[in-house]
């Protein structure tokens, strides 16, 4: 296997920081320089040679599901993960969500960052290096880290602004990276996820890597912006023309 065929984005979310738009509105659906977050995902999905792309929804779904029915799923074939009964956040979105993947590695993206790392090469690391997950990072200014040893294998979490740590394995230096919200995933993942119910996938990476190999890749070269609230809007705007 040289390529990966089949994506996730995450856009169930309530997006509490980004009101008042999400009063009315999914931020999936909030507009960049005349495009959705929601598009520009499955298009940077597609650069990828990703076509196939599960969506999971709750907040405003229908909403999303007409966008995606008027616009064709932007060429891409969308399935939908129904999440309106309740949100499952991160990794039980994921979980709920594992029948609709083929059994091949997936990209999991959440909708409403903006990127141009190269996904392809990301990709190819994956494969190549064959770990459970590999984790998009950069060394830009968090609150809350990943923290891996010198051959970018996680080894725990730490939230600086609480001071909390979660080491799942042990190692002389740790260095702390920013999870930019992009992951592939091999299945072989999927059926090890022991939490129930609404869980993030943090909290899967840092249990699995106690015992298997969870990657980093770093794209600290490359663009990228979280847009969480609305003033991050113009920025995004500057940078994704």
């Amino acid at each position: 296997m040289h390529t990966i065929s089949q994506g996730m984005i995450f856009a169930a979310g309530l997006g509490t920081r980004f009101k008042p738009w999400t009063d009315q509105h999914p931020k999936a659906l909030a507009v960049i320089n005349g495009k959705s977050l929601l598009q520009r995902n499955i298009e940077f999905l597609q650069q990828a040679g990703i076509f196939q792309v599960v969506i999971n929804v709750h907040h405003f779904a229908d909403q999303v599901l007409k966008a995606l029915q008027d616009n064709d799923g932007w060429g891409s074939k969308v399935l939908i993960s129904d999440e309106t009964d309740a949100l499952l956040e991160t990794g039980g979105g994921l979980k709920k969500a594992a029948p609709l993947f083929e059994p091949t590695p997936l990209v999991v993206i959440n909708s409403d960052i903006l990127t141009d790392l190269d996904l392809g090469a990301m990709i190819r690391f994956h494969i190549k290096e064959a770990p459970l997950a590999t984790l998009a990072i950069t060394n830009r200014v968090t609150s809350r880290y990943f923290l891996f040893d010198e051959e970018n294998n996680l080894c725990g979490w730490r939230n600086t602004s609480t001071g909390e740590e979660k080491i799942s394995r042990s190692v002389d230096t740790l260095v702390p990276k920013a999870f930019s919200g992009v992951h592939i995933i091999s299945p072989e993942l999927l059926p090890m996820i022991r939490q129930e119910g609404k869980f993030s996938m943090v909290d899967v990476y840092l249990e699995l890597a106690k015992t298997n190999s969870i990657k980093g890749y770093d794209h600290s070269y490359s663009k990228f912006i979280d847009v969480g609230k609305p003033e991050a809007l113009a920025q995004a705007e500057a940078l994704f023309p």
